[in-house]
């Protein structure tokens, strides 16, 4: 049976860090979901504050390292991405937006995508949904309804009566994610055999020479 491919990007800066541990635990539940259905899963970590450098001379530069280019091709052929970001200023870091910056905005579109964050209060959640979510809303990414964020308090605790625990969203989260990953069939469209319509762009200077015609 073939492997579904997954991709974690985690962009937290400190080693370990918060960032990369809700990484991890976001990758184990999704894996788990999809084992439960007898598939298996192929998971590669990025750690983003390994490749900052080479993310920096790729914006001077043109040309992604060595290290970047594998990371971008580990996104790009994945069948699903989980993308952790710590909130700093009330968004995702800039560490994670430069490196979307440098990945073909295409590779994305169609992609389940979980999404998750980090901080050091639940005052930062909504971030998830004003700035994470549009994001990858306009890289056209299908991104699954349960965003999880873990403030610093929110490690250990089960939760109130009106809101899950920090274990209760992740599993709600990765079997949202393991539930698109089931419709597909890995490294192809989706399982139903129907293909995906690609559309055709016309470059806009191409348009405006055919109106001069």
């Amino acid at each position: 049976m073939t492997a579904y491919r997954l991709a974690v990007v985690s962009a937290g800066l400190s080693k370990p860090s918060s960032t990369r541990l809700l990484a991890d635990r976001l990758a184990e539940a999704t894996v788990r979901r999809l084992a439960l259905d007898g598939r298996e899963v192929e998971v590669t970590v990025i750690e983003l504050r390994d490749l900052a450098t080479d993310i920096a001379h790729n914006f001077v530069t043109g040309f992604p390292g060595a290290a970047l280019r594998e990371a971008v091709e580990a996104v790009t052929r994945a069948d699903g991405l989980i993308a952790v970001t710590p909130i700093f200023t009330a968004s995702y870091s800039g560490l994670f937006k430069s490196f979307f910056d440098v990945i073909d905005p295409d590779v994305l579109s169609g992609k389940p995508v979980l999404i998750a964050a980090t901080g050091g209060t639940p005052r930062h959640s909504l971030a998830l949904e004003h700035a994470v979510r549009p994001l990858f809303s306009y890289l056209r990414s299908v991104v699954v309804p349960t965003a999880v964020y873990a403030a610093t308090d929110d490690w250990g605790t089960t939760g109130d009566r009106l809101t899950d625990g920090l274990p209760g969203r992740i599993d709600r989260a990765a079997g949202e994610l393991a539930g698109l990953l089931a419709g597909r069939a890995p490294h192809g469209p989706a399982a139903d055999g129907g293909s995906e319509e690609t559309e055709s762009v016309v470059p806009f200077a191409e348009q405006l020479a055919a109106l001069r015609v």
